[in-house]
């Protein structure tokens, strides 16, 4: 199987990456980028196929995987359709609607659409998948395993649902990193130095995200457990309460959905 990314940015070269520790081979992969220091870079640091911007695709190319910026996406898909015709075209690019790369490739390629997350970069990720109209179950399944080499995958039922894993994990390692830095912060106002502060921070939340994903109990039960009352927890939980810590999560979550609602209208008109 031949796989074609278009833009070698950090995401693709994660996924290339994980491809090849998946076993694909690196004889089959591919990668259309401009920069000549990067397509040499690639080629010796993963051995895989470096092609410049103007170079052909491998005609007998099955897959391609569309990882520019979406800003870019319209001229590339215009100037690439006839090479992209009745093939698989998976779009990681952010904010593209379905029907607006359909129109960019005048209808010529069978299409799915996806929204990455950043820990993508160390095969943690996870990436909300719609499947277009025309393609298969078969591709389904080979877009699939091909994002599974960043990690987890979850097939929406409809594509306005990217959206919204676009405002959960799309933008939520960014809610998780600011957590973490507040809780730093709180453990530096206590008197410890920031070194200090970060580990207690950084190691609270992976073992309590780890003892979470190995319970099969739900976060809420997990909670109540740590919280006994009157005690010092039930009291930090208290205020956030007071102050409406969780109805201010939900409402920053759906900000996101909204703008990247908004994104896309303007990114479909800019195109």
């Amino acid at each position: 199987m031949k796989i074609v990314f278009i833009g070698g940015g950090n995401m693709a070269t994660a996924m290339l990456g994980g491809l090849l520790q998946q076993g694909y081979a690196a004889d089959g992969l591919y990668v259309v980028e401009p920069d000549a220091g990067k397509r040499a870079d690639l080629q010796v640091r993963l051995g895989i196929q470096p092609l410049a911007l103007e170079a052909a695709l491998p005609p007998d190319a099955d897959v391609v995987v569309l990882a520019v910026k979406p800003q870019q996406l319209a001229e590339v898909a215009r100037a690439r359709a006839d090479e992209l015709r009745g093939k698989l075209v998976i779009s990681i690019a952010a904010g593209i609607r379905m029907a607006d790369l359909d129109r960019w490739l005048a209808g010529a390629a069978r299409l799915v659409r996806v929204m990455p997350n950043t820990p993508a970069l160390v095969q943690a990720g996870i990436s909300g998948a719609w499947l277009g109209p025309q393609a298969t179950s078969a591709d389904r399944e080979l877009a699939d395993r091909i994002l599974r080499s960043v990690g987890q995958v979850v097939w929406v039922a409809e594509e306005a649902q990217i959206d919204a894993v676009t405002a959960i994990s799309g933008s939520g390692p960014a809610y998780v990193f600011y957590f973490i830095e507040s809780l730093t912060r709180a453990a530096e106002q206590q008197g410890f130095d920031t070194a200090t502060a970060r580990q207690l921070a950084y190691a609270t939340f992976d073992g309590a995200v780890k003892l979470a994903l190995a319970s099969s109990e739900d976060a809420a039960v997990l909670r109540e457990r740590v919280t006994s009352k009157g005690g010092t927890t039930a009291a930090a939980l208290n205020k956030m309460a007071e102050i409406g810590v969780q109805a201010a999560i939900v409402a920053a979550t759906e900000a996101a959905r909204a703008r990247a609602a908004e994104l896309a209208d303007e990114l479909g008109r800019a195109g």
